[in-house]
C-alpha cells in the first residue's frame, strides 16, 4: 500500500514541524503551562491564522475540507512538541458537534468564531458512574415551554475554565444507560446555573467540574434532534480518540530517540550504556512498539477516511488499546534507561510520559476498548 503523503499534506506536516521546532520549546511549554490561561493565546491565534482550527470541518461550514488524514498529521506533529493549546476540546470536540449537529446561525456564529480563533468550547460528558460508557448519562433535560432546563454533573470538562460555549449530553427520555434519549444541548459557558471548579491536570493541561443547577437552554440550542444525539457523540468521541492517538504516536517518537541519543552518551563502567545488549534488546522494543503503533494510526486513519462503520470503528478501538500498551511500555523504558533523571520534573521525558498516561485513560483505557472490540 501507498503511505505516501499528497503534496498538500506534507506541506500541512512541514508547516507543523516547523512551528513546533522554532516557537514550541520544551522551556517555553513549561513557563506557559504555569501561567494563565495554561496556553498561549499568541499561539492559538497563530493556529487559526494558519488555518490550522478550520482544517477539519468541511467546506460547507466553511472549514478547509479536511479529511481524517489530515487531523492525524497534525495531532502527530503536535504529540512532538506536547503541545497544551485546547485543540482537541475546542475543534475537534465542541467544533465537531456543532459541524454535524447545528443550525445555520450556530454554524454561522460560534463555529466561524472558533475557526477563527475568538472563541472556544469544550465537551461536559463524563460523568463519574459512567465508566467511559457515553449512554451512561443522569444529567437530566426537562421541557418547561419552549425551553429546556437542565440539571447534572460533569467531570474532568477539558479545557472548561477558558471555555465561552459548552456542549453537554443530557437525557430527556428513557433508562440512565440508553442510547435513545440523549439530547445534545449548546449553552453559555457563563450562563446562569452553571458553576465550575478549575484545576490543573497531571499532563500540564486545565479543565473543570461543572455543576448545572436549572440551566435554561432555548430549544433552539439542542444540536441535532431531540433524544437522537448519541450517534453525533458517538462519532466525534472517535474522531478525538484519532487525534489524541495520532499525538500519542508523535510523543512516542520523541521518547524513543530521546532515549537511544541519551544512551549514546551516557557512559557507565568505562563505555556508553547503549553498548550494552539487554538495553540494546529494550530500546529496539521501544521502536517495535513505536512502529506498530504507527501503522494501527494510518489504519485507523484510512478506514475511517472511508466513511464510518463497524471497520471504521473496530480500527480505532484496536488503535486506542495499542496506543495505550506502548505508551505504557515506551514511557516506563525511557523513564528507567534515563535513571534518576527520568524522574526530574526539568527533563522532557517525565513530561511526556505522564501526557502518555493520561491519553490512555480518555475515551475508554486500554481495557474498555479491547472489550469494545471484541463485541464489534
Amino acid at each position: 500500500m501507498d503511505f505516501s503523503f499528497s503534496e498538500e499534506q506534507t506541506l500541512l506536516q512541514n508547516s507543523v514541524q516547523r512551528f513546533i521546532q522554532k516557537d514550541y520549546q520544551f522551556a517555553q511549554r513549561q513557563k506557559t503551562i504555569r501561567t494563565d490561561p495554561g496556553f498561549s493565546l499568541a499561539h492559538w491565534a497563530t493556529f487559526a491564522e494558519l488555518g490550522w482550527l478550520a482544517l477539519p470541518f468541511s467546506e460547507a461550514v466553511g472549514g478547509l475540507g479536511g479529511t481524517p488524514i489530515e487531523t492525524m498529521i497534525l495531532m502527530e506533529e503536535f504529540g512532538k512538541g506536547i503541545v497544551v493549546e485546547p485543540y482537541v476540546p475546542t475543534i475537534i470536540l465542541a467544533g465537531g458537534l456543532i459541524a454535524l449537529g447545528g443550525t445555520q446561525a450556530h454554524i454561522e456564529g460560534v463555529l466561524a468564531e472558533m475557526m477563527t480563533g475568538t472563541k472556544q468550547g469544550a465537551l461536559a460528558f463524563v460523568e463519574p458512574q459512567a465508566r467511559f460508557n457515553l449512554a451512561d448519562v443522569t444529567t437530566s433535560a426537562t421541557r418547561d415551554g419552549a425551553d429546556f432546563v437542565i440539571s447534572g454533573f460533569k467531570g474532568v470538562v477539558l479545557n472548561g475554565p477558558s471555555a465561552d460555549v459548552l456542549v453537554v449530553p443530557a437525557r430527556t427520555s428513557g433508562d440512565q444507560r440508553d442510547e435513545h434519549g440523549i439530547t445534545l444541548f449548546l449553552l453559555n459557558a457563563n450562563a446562569e446555573g452553571v458553576e465550575k471548579r478549575d484545576y490543573p491536570t497531571v499532563d500540564g493541561l486545565r479543565a473543570s467540574e461543572v455543576t448545572l443547577t436549572g440551566v435554561r437552554v432555548a430549544e433552539a440550542d439542542v444540536l441535532g434532534d431531540v433524544d437522537k444525539g448519541f450517534a453525533l457523540l458517538d462519532s466525534v468521541v472517535d474522531d478525538a480518540i484519532l487525534a489524541i492517538g495520532s499525538e500519542a504516536v508523535g510523543g512516542m517518537e520523541v521518547l524513543y530517540k530521546t532515549t537511544v541519543e541519551y544512551c549514546k552518551t551516557r557512559e557507565q563502567f568505562g563505555q556508553p550504556i547503549g553498548k550494552f545488549q539487554v538495553l540494546q534488546h529494550r530500546m529496539v522494543d521501544m521502536f517495535m512498539e513505536y512502529e506498530q503503533t504507527k501503522s494501527l494510526m494510518y489504519m485507523a486513519a484510512m478506514r475511517m477516511d472511508e466513511g464510518a462503520g463497524v471497520e471504521a470503528r473496530k480500527a480505532v478501538s484496536a488503535f486506542k488499546v495499542q496506543v495505550g500498551k506502548a505508551g505504557r511500555f515506551i514511557g516506563q523504558n525511557a523513564v528507567h534507561l534515563h535513571g534518576g533523571m527520568g524522574m526530574t520534573d526539568e527533563l522532557n521525558v517525565g513530561h511526556y510520559f505522564k501526557r502518555l498516561t493520561m491519553i490512555d485513560t480518555m475515551f475508554g483505557n486500554t481495557d474498555y476498548h479491547l472489550k469494545k472490540f471484541g463485541n464489534l
